[in-house]
């Protein structure tokens, strides 16, 4: 990948994370540590991985993103914003009365937003059903779908795990947001997943584990991924929980949900900016 992509796709991740902050500090609340986890795979997705349209949303010949971790829909409006998919107004508007920007993703108020989740533990069966259903119609887009840690958990799960090979689902590829902190507590706490890598790898999957946090990463991880042919495949992505804001990161599984007061905000913000400079 071009470094100048790559640079544009890092300076968007900060520009999603500065409109996260944006809503949440609207709304006085909400889900900080896990949207800024995934803001950078976020960012790689539509800063150049994805083929889709702002003009054309529903377009028939296109990618598909399922946000499984559903709380973390803030961090996708705030790209579908930055992209043109609807007015940046909008970002002013989450989880307010009559807002098309409910907290959790929905398919059927939000431009760009291929389909409702926030239930966890269904998003992967979703994707598996989508990157069916393209095989089925000679579409050769891909779907991508975006996991927590902590929703791999669910059985669900684990039996989308077992059919995306048994059906071949190579136009499949699944993130784990690998940030080892849930609502209650680091996961491997709350209940270990080790090896994920390896359970995955056994279920039949092409497996990578990648800093979640670096778009270069991300994009040759997906670029490697598309190489393969007759099964799905899974990149971990080893991320920080609020990373981007160190005040957010330090609060550990606090962060999940919280509260997001106006001084905190413009320390973030702060931040952030001073982030941005180095791509001025």
């Amino acid at each position: 990948m071009e470094n100048e992509v790559i640079r544009e796709t890092e300076k968007f991740a900060v520009e999603i994370r500065m409109q996260i902050i944006r809503q949440l500090s609207k709304l006085g609340f909400g889900h900080a540590g896990g949207c800024l986890s995934v803001a950078d795979v976020i960012a790689s997705l539509y800063g150049g991985i994805m083929d889709v349209d702002p003009k054309d949303p529903q377009k028939k010949e296109r990618d598909r993103l399922v946000v499984s971790k559903g709380h973390a829909g803030p961090a996708l409006y705030a790209a579908l914003a930055l992209k043109g998919f609807f007015p940046m107004e909008w970002l002013d508007t989450l989880n307010r009365g009559g807002t098309r920007l409910p907290s959790h993703c929905d398919g059927n108020k939000t431009p760009g937003i291929d389909c409702t989740t926030g239930s966890l533990g269904q998003g992967l069966s979703l994707a598996a059903g989508m990157a069916y259903g393209l095989k089925l119609d000679s579409l050769s887009n891909t779907v991508y779908a975006i996991l927590g840690d902590g929703e791999c958990q669910e059985g669900q799960i684990w039996e989308a795990a077992l059919a995306a090979p048994k059906f071949g689902l190579d136009n499949l590829i699944c993130f784990v947001d690998y940030n080892k902190i849930q609502l209650d507590g680091a996961v491997e706490e709350v209940m270990p997943l080790e090896s994920l890598f390896m359970k995955l790898r056994s279920f039949g999957w092409h497996t990578q584990q990648v800093n979640g946090n670096d778009p270069a990463s991300i994009f040759a991880a997906v670029e490697l991924a598309k190489k393969e042919a007759g099964r799905p495949s899974a990149i971990l992505l080893d991320t920080v929980k609020g990373y981007g804001c160190s005040e957010i990161a330090a609060l550990g599984c606090l962060s999940h949900h919280m509260d997001m007061p106006e001084d905190l905000a413009r320390r973030c913000m702060a931040e952030l900016e001073e982030q941005m400079k180095q791509y001025e």
